[in-house]
């Protein structure tokens, strides 16, 4: 990742090349103005070779190889939405996630445990045209209850990000009262999820169960699985991965008539007035880091720093708003739309004052250059940057959550 502050000196570039368009909003809010038009054939063409590099380095910058294309069928999930709303600041008010999103994303939980060491979750559907279902017996060997295999493809996710932890998440609707006929909130099931460690045909796997959860038909929810195991094993010790298995099982009581189809492993025929399939799917959620900058942390959104115009020409930040649809990057940018990233201008007068919050150094540069103008003065630049947090498609249109250090200047000063 390069430096902040080389981070803004390119988009301000891209402000200038971006003059000429009516449109462009990566400038300052402050004494906004705008490039001429009418360039010449070869100024344009400089400047599209320009912009085409800015491109190129901020999505190096980003981790990508390429600009995403995402497809139509590429799907976020809302659990990826909650969590972004949750860890950037956007739901401060407890359940503002789950009143803006669909009753199946009741039962929302922040995962501090898995973000604290992390700075980057991804999410994945499971490669549906490859799906088997159903097996001829379970994954344990008991031929009474249905399994599912589900195979995750997981080759976008980069050999130097590290992974954590892994969960794989199952959604469960409650069971309608005139649909149960025996057990009532007794009548249980219990979800096994297995890593299959063979599968030399299709009806025969070798498993080995990562997780168990035991569930009632009372209550609407996603479940949550650890996976940890597994996919580690495919991810750092480049095992081979023949995927996931899923068995329901029916416990206590007579077997009940709607066997495990409250649990949403599979895509139904009979699908339900607004059901959405592709928002109720099986998710694998990978937790990683790729050595660079601070994990995710769930933060309270900032409030703008209240502040009296200045007339002074010193050094101080100034408001840069970079918006992504300026560089049609908000089809695969989900989150944020765009960001305050500010900039840092203005002199660095002698003698320098306290506020300008410098150094000894550029004291010491400022003073030589009041009597020797060979020597520069000391520059105004940024002394502080957070981080941004942005929710977005890859090019593999598998969608990312990613900390990015250093994207917002908090602090100028001389130095």
């Amino acid at each position: 990742m390069i430096p902040g502050n080389r981070m803004l000196m390119v988009i301000l570039l891209c402000h200038v090349l971006l003059g000429e368009r009516s449109h462009a909003s990566l400038i300052p809010e402050e004494g906004k103005s705008r490039a001429p038009t009418g360039l010449p054939a070869a100024a344009h063409r400089q400047s599209h070779e320009l912009l085409r590099d800015f491109e190129t380095t901020l999505l190096h910058m980003f981790g990508l190889q390429r600009r995403p294309r995402p497809s139509r069928s590429a799907v976020v999930p809302q659990y990826l939405l909650d969590l972004y709303r949750l860890q950037s600041g956007e739901a401060e008010e407890a359940g503002a996630a789950s009143a803006t999103a669909g009753p199946h994303d009741a039962g929302f939980e922040y995962p501090e445990r898995s973000t604290s060491r992390a700075n980057t979750v991804r999410g994945f559907h499971h490669e549906e045209h490859l799906e088997q279902l159903p097996l001829e017996g379970s994954a344990a060997g008991e031929s009474s209850s249905p399994s599912f295999r589900f195979l995750f493809n997981l080759s976008s996710i980069p050999e130097e990000e590290l992974l954590s932890t892994a969960e794989l998440r199952i959604y469960r609707e409650r069971v309608d009262e005139e649909e149960e006929e025996t057990g009532g909130d007794e009548d249980l099931h219990r979800i096994n999820v297995y890593e299959i460690l063979k599968a030399p045909h299709a009806s025969q796997l070798i498993t080995r169960l990562l997780d168990t959860r035991l569930v009632r038909h009372n209550s609407t929810r996603w479940e949550s699985f650890d996976v940890s195991p597994a996919v580690l094993r495919w991810t750092r010790e480049r095992l081979p991965n023949h995927g996931l298995a899923v068995e329901v099982l029916h416990v206590g009581g007579a077997s009940s008539p709607h066997q495990g189809r409250h649990v949403r492993v599979s895509r139904s025929l009979h699908q339900k007035p607004g059901e959405d399939w592709g928002q109720l799917r099986p998710l694998l959620v990978t937790f990683g880091h790729d050595g660079k900058g601070h994990p995710l942390t769930r933060r309270a959104k900032r409030s703008p720093k209240q502040r009296g115009r200045k007339r002074n020409r010193n050094c101080r930040r100034h408001a840069l708003y970079v918006d992504f649809s300026d560089v049609n990057w908000n089809d695969w940018i989900v989150a944020p739309p765009g960001y305050q990233a500010y900039y840092c201008h203005g002199d660095c007068p002698f003698p320098l004052a306290d506020h300008l919050n410098s150094t000894n150094h550029a004291i010491v540069q400022t003073l030589v250059n009041s009597v020797n103008t060979n020597i520069p003065k000391a520059c105004c630049v940024p002394t502080e940057l957070s981080a941004i947090s942005m929710l977005y498609l890859d090019e593999h249109d598998k969608v990312v959550l990613k900390n990015y250090q250093e994207m917002v200047v908090e602090g100028c000063g001389c130095r």
